[in-house]
């Protein structure tokens, strides 16, 4: 069996070093792994398996030989180093927002729109972390139905912000516990302890913030239904890991809870926790490392022609990035 050589740029950030251990999980046939980051990561050393591997300067390394390069180090970065990689050989799979509304590259999660990949694409886009755990939910229930619209409040993890936003967490958590009042921010818009704030990124004239517009467009993209209306609340919450949304769809067919139950259990990437009598339901914590899209309080919603309403849980850093983007290769 031919083996395949791996990079993964952005190796020492949060997604970076998930890739790298869903790596050495995954069954896939691997020659060797290559560590790339910015410059003052240089020198530096990430684990793969039970090996130490030293981190290259990515300005500096050349892709040849690499077979596909596996992109978590942010836009900039993707835009200045992903074409010279496919120019050299490799096939990259992007975790960036840079080529996710290029109509040229694909923006896939496998386990809906696989097809997208048939025609040959060198560079691949990963959509966003919010984006793959809702599409999850909406393929199998689109194949049935044909999905008409959605709306989805999302409750986002700080682990989505990087390691600053664990690090902001922490800290004033730890700060407010001690009696401090003024609580300094510096990478969130407002104190993130014992608060949420409905804004992830920046907002646009139409008062859709940054995370809010790639939840609508890369939704109808994924699904090629480039109409579709869709209507997203992106909340921050002091949660370290896993994201929570609160989704209600509408359909062009009758749907029921019943039938949704029994086609998401046949999702080979959905797990299905939902037994209120037991009071049994997803929560961040039962979605920390794990590879499933959990989904409980299934139930019709009177408020849209044939809707559903449901709550989805899933690990941003895992399927909501790195196993994706594993997952394509």
């Amino acid at each position: 069996m031919k083996k395949y050589n791996f990079a993964v740029v952005g190796a020492t950030g949060l997604v970076g070093s998930t890739m790298l251990k869903i790596l050495g999980e995954t069954s896939l046939p691997i020659g060797s792994v290559r560590a790339l980051a910015t410059g003052r990561s240089k020198g530096s050393y990430v684990d793969f398996r039970e090996e130490k591997i030293l981190v290259e300067d990515v300005a500096q390394s050349s892709f040849k030989g690499v077979d596909i390069a596996l992109f978590a180090g942010g836009e900039i970065a993707s835009t200045d180093f992903a074409p010279r990689a496919v120019e050299e050989g490799a096939v990259v799979i992007d975790n960036s927002s840079a080529y996710r509304q290029d109509p040229q590259v694909p923006l896939v999660v496998p386990e809906v729109n696989a097809s997208a990949l048939n025609g040959g694409a060198r560079l691949i886009a990963n959509p966003n972390c919010s984006t793959i755990q809702m599409i999850s939910i909406l393929g199998p229930l689109h194949r049935a139905w044909e999905v008409t619209g959605v709306s989805v409040a999302t409750y986002q993890s700080v682990s989505g912000a990087g390691k600053n936003g664990l690090d902001e967490l922490r800290g004033q958590t730890e700060q407010f516990l001690k009696g401090g009042v003024s609580l300094d921010s510096k990478t969130f818009p407002r104190q993130i302890a014992i608060n949420l704030f409905p804004q992830i990124g920046s907002f646009n004239e139409d008062g859709l913030s940054t995370e809010e517009e790639k939840m609508v467009l890369e939704t109808r993209k994924i699904l090629s239904l480039p109409a579709l209306p869709v209507l997203a609340t992106c909340v921050r919450v002091p949660v370290f890991f896993a994201h929570s949304e609160a989704l209600q769809i509408s359909f062009s067919q009758e749907s029921s809870p019943e039938k949704a139950r029994e086609l998401l259990k046949k999702a080979p990437d959905v797990e299905v926790v939902d037994d209120l009598i037991n009071g049994v339901y997803p929560t961040p914590i039962d979605a920390e490392g794990q590879d499933k899209v959990l989904v409980g309080r299934i139930r019709r919603d009177p408020t849209r022609p044939n809707g559903l309403s449901m709550w989805v849980v899933a690990d941003n850093l895992r399927k909501g990035a790195a196993t994706n983007a594993v997952n394509i290769a």
